[in-house]
């Protein structure tokens, strides 16, 4: 079957489902939807495997007469992310469909909400397939819109609301900066099509291509999250539901990092500098966005935050890989790029599946509020099992997948250092410290927020009974869990896979199996084995204590009070007071508002303390500016007066003004030419 063939079978299943979504029942809906993203992501994944296995994939879709025919073509790069895509999307569905039952009355919401997830997935895939930048940033355009909407799914929400119109406005700007960068080729060429761009490219200097890779860079970033392009996240992250928040920053943030290293296979640039530049902006976006997630107090918003720090991590080894191109240094580009690829698998992997578990808190207590939770291990252990292992992965601990992806670009930075100079030198210095500080600030984000939120005794009454998950919700979280546990065990595999994806960018420098052992990975597998027995050993010392314990009588009593009378939840840490260190060492670079009753008794009544994390780049690059833009404006609410007559007289004046105006630049320019003839 050939790729014209899918596209028009796929494309037929996409307006059948839309038709049929206006007859089913809600449950139906989702079912519909399901079967279709399974259809769909199963169709796309056998001809990118084909790609990933070297079987060239490409056709020549008919189109409009404006701009011809429609090249389309899956080269290994675009399979891998095909896949990313496919798997991530399956899971978000499967999930989503045990998440909305809480809202199954709300049932043309529902088809609205089932549209537009399918038409994610067609975009996302479609991005990945086309060849043509007419129809690449139509289909950008869909997808943002598509997003939107699922963003929006709870309208009666204002901040909602907000948080949606501010992905929005931002993803057009994405789409104006990338449409500028096209036309400028379109114009240069005549042709809108991918190969149109490499051909041009070839002749021009490597100063400009790398001038107008950082105008498409600008463009991608805004969709991936860099640092500062990174302001709608934590608002649009938080405000979707859950599976749609997994699938935003599993797979949708993905996709500006698929446009970055499409950009670098097509054009002709500087790759020393433009690897410098991603380099420096991604050890920015890791460290600044891990320090935001770790004062944050809403879980999702945390979790928004650690997307921006791992899009950093992503970044950095696309930096290693350019700049070991520059250098012509084989290792780094191998190490750099495979490590990127597959991180990009892996945080689509723990992010969602963290993603599913914060669903899952959220529909079982109504609250992602830290502060408010507690204790939720005992009444949710399968949950909190699965968050936890997304945690220890997202912090790069074996035997887990964010291990081997972590240590592949260090390894790329540490085969730097032996044809580095002075300066890069400097840079080898600034990249291992931002990644050790990355690591280390994950570690301990992620222990606040698995303590306070499982562990203890809870810190507020829920109003109803807190039961785990459905069975349909657990079983796409487990199947990321031991997909995950796979990349840690059997990294080989996967990287086998990355060979062609690598080679398109290293070109005549031979991605193969030898140099991945030389590049230590049969090593990562043998220590996340021997973690893997470490924890097996672990589990089974605590079965058998529990089997030797089994017949004694057991006694319950309170905890300890430390001296207090009262052993309560008061006792324990607050999210707040966990990392309260931290805050203070951070309080430089972060903006945290403080409110708080000072405590002058031994034993204080009820007092108030909160604070307020605030991004200071946001404020910096949206808040001042629209606050500038707000008083310019209002210096114009006079002509708002609510006088009819008035109205009536700004439509004529504009009618009349539509009429002289193109008269007065005929006059000018006649002028003009009369001037010249003199």
């Amino acid at each position: 079957m050939d790729l014209t063939t899918l596209v028009n079978i796929s494309f037929c299943i996409l307006l059948l489902l839309f038709i049929s979504l206006f007859f089913l029942t809600a449950r139906n809906k989702g079912i519909a939807t399901l079967s279709v993203v399974i259809v769909i992501s199963l169709l796309s994944s056998y001809v990118a495997l084909r790609a990933i296995a070297g079987v060239e994939v490409s056709a020549l879709l008919s189109g409009p007469a404006m701009f011809g025919n429609i090249p389309l073509k899956i080269d290994p790069l675009s399979a891998w992310f095909i896949l990313v895509i496919s798997f991530t999307m399956i899971t978000g569905a499967v999930y989503g469909l045990n998440y909305m039952k809480a809202y199954i009355e709300r049932e043309s919401e529902i088809t609205l909400h089932c549209i537009s997830y399918v038409l994610v997935n067609y975009s996302l895939i479609g991005v990945c397939l086309v060849n043509n930048s007419f129809v690449f940033l139509l289909l950008w355009e869909i997808l943002a819109l598509s997003v939107f909407m699922l963003v929006i799914f709870d309208g009666k929400n204002p901040e909602v609301i907000k948080a949606g119109i501010n992905y929005l406005v931002q993803s057009h700007i994405s789409i104006v900066l990338l449409m500028a960068g096209f036309l400028y080729y379109a114009i240069k060429t005549g042709s809108y099509n991918f190969s149109a761009i490499t051909q041009y490219s070839a002749n021009q200097s490597s100063l400009a291509g790398t001038a107008l890779f950082l105008l498409f860079f600008a463009g991608f970033a805004l969709k991936a999250g860099f640092i500062p392009f990174h302001t709608w996240l934590p608002l649009a992250h938080p405000a979707a539901p859950s599976h749609v928040s997994g699938i935003m920053s599993g797979v949708v943030i993905k996709i500006g990092i698929f446009g970055i290293l499409k950009m670098l296979l097509l054009m002709r640039i500087d790759y020393a500098v433009a690897g410098y530049f991603i380099l420096f902006i991604s050890i920015i976006s890791g460290i600044y966005g891990v320090m935001l997630a770790i004062v944050q107090h809403d879980l999702k918003r945390l979790l928004a935050y650690h997307s921006i720090e791992n899009i950093g991590i992503i970044g950095i080894g696309i930096g290693v890989g350019c700049i070991g191109l520059g250098f012509t240094n084989k290792w780094m580009a191998i190490l750099g790029f495979s490590g990127a690829l597959l991180h990009t698998l892996n945080h689509s992997l723990f992010k969602s599946l963290l993603f599913y578990s914060a669903g899952n808190v959220l529909q079982a207590t109504h609250t992602v509020n830290i502060e408010r939770l507690g204790g939720l291990i005992k009444r949710m252990p399968s949950t909190a099992i699965l968050f936890l292992v997304a945690a220890l992965a997202i912090c790069g601990l074996p035997p887990l997948n964010g291990f081997i992806s972590e240590f592949l670009i260090y390894g790329g930075l540490y085969n730097w250092l032996y044809s580095a100079g002075v300066i890069s030198q400097v840079a080898i210095i600034f990249a291992l410290t931002g990644l050790v500080l990355i690591g280390g600030l994950a570690i301990l984000c992620f222990t606040k927020a698995f303590s306070i939120v499982f562990l203890g005794t809870p810190r507020s009454d829920y109003k109803e009974k807190i039961e785990e998950t459905g069975k349909l919700g657990l079983v796409p979280m487990y199947m990321t869990a031991a997909l995950m546990l796979g990349i840690g065990l059997f990294p080989s595999f996967f990287l086998k896979a990355l060979q062609r994806p690598v080679n398109q960018f290293t070109g005549n420098i031979v991605f193969n199996m030898n140099l991945i052992r030389v590049g230590a990975i049969d090593s990562l597998a043998t220590i996340s084995w021997l973690f893997l027995g470490f924890i097996i050993l672990i589990i089974a010392v605590a079965v058998l204590r529990k089997l030797a314990t089994a017949k004694k009588e057991v006694t319950e009593g309170p905890t300890w009070g430390c001296g207090y009378p009262y052993a309560g939840s008061k006792l324990q840490y607050t999210a707040n007071s966990f990392v309260r260190s931290y805050s203070k060492l951070a309080k430089p670079v972060l903006d945290i508002k403080k409110k708080e009753d000072e405590i002058t008794e031994i034993y204080p009544k009820k007092k108030h303390y909160a604070t307020h994390p605030f991004d200071k780049v946001e404020k910096i690059l949206i808040d001042k500016p629209l606050s500038l833009l707000n008083r310019f404006t209002d210096s114009f609410l006079f002509l708002q007066n609510g006088r009819l007559q008035r109205y009536i007289l700004y439509g004529i004046i504009f009618i009349v003004a539509i009429l002289l105006v193109p008269m007065f630049f005929q006059k000018v320019i006649s002028m003009i030419e009369l001037l010249k003839t003199l």
